[in-house]
Parts: C-alpha cells; sequence; structure tokens
C-alpha cells in the first residue's frame, strides 16, 4: 500500500466521522454558504497578479514537518500582497497536520480565491467545503473514477465553486475531462512515490483542451521554470513548499516575484 492508498483509507474514516458530527443542513447554515465564490479564472488571468496559487501547508508524507512554527493568516495575507493570484489551504490533517479552520482563517483574512487542497471522495466534502469559504476544490484523477468526477464537480458547479481537476499522465487526463471542470492541474509529484518531475507538466500541456485553464503543481523552485511553463501555455503554478520551507513565506514568495 503507498502513501495516497493510506491517505485515501484514513480519508473514509474521516469523512465517515465528520458526517456523523456534522449535518448536510448544518453546513448549510454556516456563514460563508451563500457567499458568491471568487472567479478562479478572473484572477488567474489577471494581468496585475502572478499567476502563482501559493500554498500552506505544515507538513508534507514525504519530507515531513516543513514548517509549523507560522501564522496561517499572516501568510496567507503575506501571499496575497506578494500578489498570489489564489491560495492553497491543506485541510488534511492527519499527514499534513492541516486544519479545516485554517481553512477559514484565510478566507476571512483574503480577498482573492482559496482553493481547498484536501483528497476529495465524497459529496459530502464539496458540501463541506462550500460552508469553510472555499471558492475553488481540487478532485484527484488518481483516486476518483470518471462517474464520481463527474458527480462531484456537478454539485460544486451548482454550489458555485471552481473546480481543479488534478492528473498525473495522459491516461488520466483523458478518461477524466468533462465540462463541470474550470482548470486542469498537471501535478508534478508522483503521489504514489512522492518522487517530483516539472517535465510532466510539459509533456502533458499540449494535450490539456484550450478551454480549460492550465495549472502546473509542485517541484516548481526558480522562477525560471515559470516562464518556461508560460511559453508551454500555463496560466497557474501551485507552489508550496518553496515558500513554506523558509521561516518567513511571505517575504520567499515576494522575493520569487521580484525575480519574474
Amino acid at each position: 500500500m503507498n502513501i495516497l492508498d493510506k491517505i485515501v483509507v484514513n480519508k473514509k474514516k474521516e469523512v465517515l466521522y465528520a458526517k456523523n458530527r456534522t449535518s448536510y443542513s448544518e453546513l448549510e447554515e454556516s456563514d460563508f454558504f451563500h457567499r458568491d465564490c471568487y472567479s478562479f479564472k478572473d484572477f488567474l488571468l489577471d494581468p496585475n497578479r502572478t499567476g502563482i496559487i501559493a500554498e500552506f501547508k505544515r507538513r508534507s508524507p514525504s519530507k515531513g514537518i516543513i514548517n509549523d512554527k507560522v501564522s496561517v493568516k499572516q501568510v496567507t495575507m503575506a501571499y496575497a500582497a506578494a500578489g498570489a493570484s489564489a491560495l492553497s489551504v491543506l485541510t488534511d490533517r492527519n499527514f499534513f497536520m492541516g486544519r479545516k479552520a485554517d481553512l477559514v482563517t484565510a478566507r476571512r483574512a483574503n480577498v482573492i480565491p482559496v482553493l481547498r487542497k484536501d483528497f476529495m471522495i465524497d459529496e459530502y466534502q464539496v458540501i463541506e467545503a462550500k460552508s469553510l469559504g472555499a471558492d475553488i476544490i481540487l478532485l484527484i484523477a488518481a483516486i476518483l473514477t470518471p462517474a464520481e468526477i463527474q458527480k462531484m464537480a456537478s454539485l460544486a458547479k451548482s454550489l458555485g465553486l471552481n473546480v481543479l481537476l488534478e492528473v498525473h499522465d495522459l491516461e488520466e487526463l483523458e478518461r477524466s475531462i468533462n465540462p463541470n471542470l474550470d482548470a486542469i492541474g498537471v501535478n508534478n509529484r508522483n503521489l504514489a512515490d512522492f518522487s517530483v518531475s516539472v517535465e510532466t507538466s510539459f509533456s502533458l500541456a499540449p494535450h490539456i483542451p484550450a478551454e480549460f485553464l492550465k495549472i502546473s503543481e509542485s517541484a516548481i523552485s526558480n522562477p525560471e521554470t515559470i516562464k518556461q511553463l508560460k511559453l508551454a501555455g500555463f496560466n497557474g503554478f501551485l507552489i508550496g513548499e518553496n515558500f513554506m520551507k523558509q521561516e518567513d513565506p511571505g517575504l520567499a514568495m515576494r522575493d520569487f516575484v521580484g525575480e519574474l
């Protein structure tokens, strides 16, 4: 059983517990549930922003603790001030030390789109994401069937959420595309063994239909890489570890952006 399999097994237990603790109707009573979500596309293509989706991540299964000393409010506000087009906030607790409260905090502190970064396996999590203040949900093709992607993406769109589909190879891309998606993210990290290669993005770029935003995720640590990815047609760049491993992630992003 690889890391991704372990995460999914744990996630099923976690979702079951959440369902027993908080009902659908209670989620829909959240202050955030009826707010209009920010447009992922508008912010990503805004020429005054960077295209960077800046991630708040305390830990990863492959690296262990990355940075557990900083405040989600301070870091995400600094990211936004440095020109982030969107924020990505991990909400998985057991493997990434994320918290649902982190997403709420980031939402209240910022006026740019926020992605709920988690392993979505159930429609309940889509409703939950809206109730926590998310603007974007992530659907990972590697852990979902085409029917599950279709069902959750359709639900997300009915709630006004933006949908980012994450793929790792051409097979996942071709079987998972549907009209309810807003963006296709190419994860340069192999979720089975957590090795990384930005070449994954370059190889898949020509196969992503033009109607979808193109996002490159992980393995981006050099501004020059972003310039090359833009030439390959990418609109967005999810960066987390490169900033979070620094003592001041917001300053790290500001310095990075200064080199673009």
